[in-house]
């Protein structure tokens, strides 16, 4: 992105956005004039159309490749109106520190939409440019160029990658970063300490030292803080390097470093023991910034010495400023955080006996669950449970059989699974699993916990039958292991009942439900949130089975105790059965009562939980049903296109919420005469319910009649008659014929065989359709009127004059009495037309 002399004029200092990861500029940087001009050339240069490619900084560690990317941004940050660092350490943290762009690109935040939605709308608006077309993005020691590949967005800004891994030839331009030439190294350690200027043994030092930046830094900040001479580090230095060479240091670390440090470590021992207690403990931490929160509170079963000094403000502040003096450790500009280089805590560990490390690393591990917030469903601390990710997915934690880190592994999946990370939840999951079932016993209640929220994951993903199987292999290995009131066991009995309605077995589904409602209230009382939860899954079965007035009633129990709690932070678990019971209400055909609560819910879910978490988009999509059923096309059409585009940007488009909002969306179109695009959609739509739910899952034969209505009204109507009767055959074998979206499809038949002629058999389809609607769903529902007035049209061309005329009458003072004169299916009836009858499949 070359700038104009105009542009560069009117550059500011400092970028709209700074990102506040961004690490403190080293004053003491020196030298690498001539790679800082040719990188940034390098990178405005391949400017020549609109995209500049990215460039990578690589080289072995402590050379210097970090800085110099920071004195890269700090540089040309005039030339930037975005400058944004992350960590890229941690693969499966790239999309979450990604997405903590959204809020500064005027997007919503994480905590609203989820990691995979905010990071998609990240990548969109810096491709777009939108507001910003000066951005740098900065990745900051990624690993495997595969991890990148999908986060590295094309458009009018720059990205710039550091890495020790040379496979980045060939994928990015590269620029390799070697140690300091000579000359540079003696303008850093003037600039570090300025007496060494011109001094006759600076040489000797970088020599020593191998130019390796970061053992200058560490030889500079020693001799600056304890006023050392040159003459006097050489003599220690080559003493700890004899020293080093017989004890036979392994060979990955550069003898240079690793003497420097050792100096620096022997001095800071002697000023401040504690300190290089705590950066024993900073060792064991990964590489990126460790949040000072961590070390504000203690677990009780801390050593003495580490729990002495965190106890005390003044002294940890003390030990930490001596770690950033020495160059030990670097401290952000807020000293929020503390941060030590990899190499830096490899020594550490390295010089450590194996005793003191298995102790010192479990320790970390109590920091980190003490650190974490005690619930991870809560939006309000998914902040903290981001910034301590990277420490708590380092492998070797999910090693540890301590209970509070089994706790601190599962609290961390629970909040990767609250704020959509559902990939990185189950791969997380996955990893825990199998070496914890490796080290102990694959029946262990950790274990079998583990196993649950997983299902819970995989069931979030769409992925049932894997959901099915491992709730169902897992259940009675809970209840032998907890007990069958346990309340791990309880809380997966109702994910059965899910698991159930997912495979489409919805009577199995309400008897299991039944069973666990009576278990729950024997162990928690009626009055438990768990309570409510098996209560709202009531409704949805009841809902399933077509009895609409008891779905209402277990939806509205439900609701309404989840709102005499008053507890705002349980807002999913008010909305889940606020927006059952708004569903209820409509499918019991009180449309317009059905709009006015799901109005009040959407703007309650967007208000406390933003308008892209999955139960606001629920309720979105329910209340634009409400409003295609009350005849308002146009809000309706609105709503459809806005929920459709959110799901498939966070889901994809096979994903079963997304294909809901699909059918959805087809539905209103052909309301509104877009049949062209009703049929497209719902073509689709249905040739991806087969592959998500399978060919008997009722609602992708309810899917399937919805397609051969839009046939039928695209002038194919023996075509369409294929389609139900087929679509019938499969829900009748599934549910029966006494059910609602069967009798949806039998009534669409009967309009297909009046429209190929068949006017007989459409008339003998009709009453027997009637007769059960009626008893079904009541005389007046709205499915039974537009059953009656389809009969009464057909009765009338086959010449049952006098029966036609009393069913059509009848009929109307229905429609005047419920949904009045005017309303859309109303007026069809009076014209004596055929009324289409839709299906829209709910949430299992």
């Amino acid at each position: 992105m070359a700038l104009s002399a105009g542009q560069a004029g009117m550059a500011r200092r400092v970028p709209q956005v700074w990102g506040k990861k961004i690490p403190k500029r080293n004053k003491n940087f020196t030298g690498r004039e001539d790679l800082l001009t040719a990188l940034r050339a390098g990178i405005t240069d391949t400017v020549t159309a609109v995209v500049s490619a990215p460039h990578a900084l690589h080289g072995l560690g402590g050379v210097g490749k970090t800085q110099m990317a920071v004195e890269y941004a700090y540089r040309y940050r005039e030339h930037y109106d975005l400058v944004w660092w992350i960590a890229a350490d941690q693969s499966t943290l790239l999309r979450s520190n990604l997405a903590g762009l959204a809020p500064y690109l005027g997007l919503a935040p994480l905590t609203t939409t989820g990691i995979e939605e905010a990071t998609s709308a990240v990548l969109d608006a810096l491709r777009r440019g939108e507001p910003f077309d000066r951005w740098l993005l900065i990745f900051d020691n990624a690993d495997q160029p595969e991890d990148l590949r999908e986060l590295i967005p094309d458009g009018p800004g720059h990205v710039l990658i550091t890495s020790r891994n040379h496979r980045w030839a060939g994928v990015v331009e590269t620029v390799p970063i070697d140690v300091f030439t000579r000359e540079e190294s003696l303008a850093f350690l003037a600039k570090r300490v300025p007496r060494t200027k011109d001094h006759p043994d600076a040489d000797r030092l970088a020599d020593k030292l191998g130019d390796l930046p970061l053992a200058l830094e560490q030889a500079g900040a020693l001799q600056a803080e304890r006023g050392m001479q040159v003459s006097e580090y050489l003599e220690l230095l080559t003493a700890r390097t004899s020293e080093l060479l017989a004890e036979g240091k392994p060979s990955e670390y550069p003898l240079s470093m690793t003497a420097a440090w050792g100096l620096s470590v022997n001095s800071l021992r002697e000023s401040l023991p504690e300190a290089v207690e705590l950066l024993r403990y900073c060792a064991f931490f990964s590489p990126e910034p460790i949040p000072s929160e961590v070390f504000n509170r203690i677990h009780p079963r801390l050593s003495p010495e580490i729990a002495e000094l965190l106890a005390d403000p003044i002294r940890l502040s003390r030990a930490i400023g001596e770690l950033g003096r020495f160059s030990l450790a670097k401290l952000d500009t807020t000293g929020q955080a503390i941060q030590v280089h990899r190499l830096i805590q490899a020594l550490v560990r390295d010089e450590m006996s194996e005793a003191d490390r298995d102790r010192v690393r479990h320790e970390v591990y109590l920091l980190l669950a003490q650190a974490v917030p005690d619930d991870p469903e809560d939006p309000v601390g998914w902040g903290d449970y981001s910034d301590l990710m990277a420490h708590i997915q380092a492998p070797e934690i999910a090693g540890s059989r301590d209970p509070d880190v089994h706790e601190l592994l599962l609290r961390a999946a629970r909040y990767l699974r609250a704020s959509g990370e559902f990939t990185t939840a189950r791969n997380f999951l996955e990893q825990v699993i199998e070496r914890w079932s490796a080290d102990g016993s694959p029946d262990d209640l950790d274990v079998l916990r583990a196993r649950r929220h997983l299902a819970n994951v995989l069931r979030e993903l769409g992925d049932f039958p894997e959901a099915y199987d491992l709730d169902f292999q897992t259940l009675p290995q809970m209840e032998q292991v907890a007990g069958s009131e346990h309340p791990e066991t309880l809380q997966l009995l109702n994910s059965l009942g899910a698991d159930l309605r997912a495979a489409g077995e919805f009577a199995e589904a309400l008897t299991h439900d039944l069973g666990s409602l009576e278990r729950h209230e024997r162990v928690l009382g009626k009055q438990h949130p768990q309570v409510n939860r098996v209560a709202n899954n009531l409704g949805l079965d009841y809902g399933l089975m077509s009895d609409y007035q008891r779905c209402r009633e277990f939806h509205e129990r439900a609701y309404v105790q989840q709102r005499s709690l008053g507890r705002v932070r349980d807002a999913v678990d008010l909305l889940a059965p606020g927006s059952g019971l708004a569903r209820a209400v409509r499918l019991c055909g009180d449309y317009a009562e059905a709009y006015d609560l799901g109005q009040f819910l959407y703007n309650f879910g967007v208000q406390k939980l933003g308008p892209d978490h999955p139960w606001t988009l629920r309720t979105t999509k329910d209340l634009s049903i409400s409003l295609r059923r009350l005849g308002d096309f146009e809000q309706s059409l609105e709503l459809a296109l806005d929920v459709q585009a959110r799901y498939t940007r966070l889901y994809g488009l096979s994903h079963p919420d997304t294909l809901a909002s699909a059918m959805c969306l087809a539905n209103i179109q052909r309301s509104v005469g877009d049949l062209d695009g009703a049929t497209t959609l719902a073509a689709d739509t249905v040739n991806r319910y087969s592959r998500v739910y399978g060919p008997d899952h009722p609602y992708n034969h309810g899917c399937r009649g919805n397609l051969a209505l839009l046939t039928r009204v695209n002038g194919e109507p023996a075509k369409a008659r294929t389609m139900n009767e087929e679509a019938l055959k499969g829900l009748e074998a599934k549910l029966g014929r006494d059910h609602h979206y069967s009798l949806t499809i039998a009534t669409n038949l009967a309009s297909d065989l009046a429209a190929i002629g068949e006017v007989e058999a459409a008339v003998r389809l009709g009453r027997g359709t009637l007769r059960r609607l009626a008893a079904v769903l009541g005389e007046t529902h709205p499915m039974t009127l537009g059953c009656a007035a389809n009969l009464s049209a057909d009765l009338f061309v086959l010449g049952e004059k006098e029966e036609a005329q009393n069913l059509h009458a009848e009929t109307l003072d229905r429609y005047a009495a419920t949904l009045g004169q005017e309303h859309p299916d109303a007026v069809v009836a009076q014209q004596r037309r055929h009324l289409d009858c839709d299906f829209d499949p709910p949430p299992i």
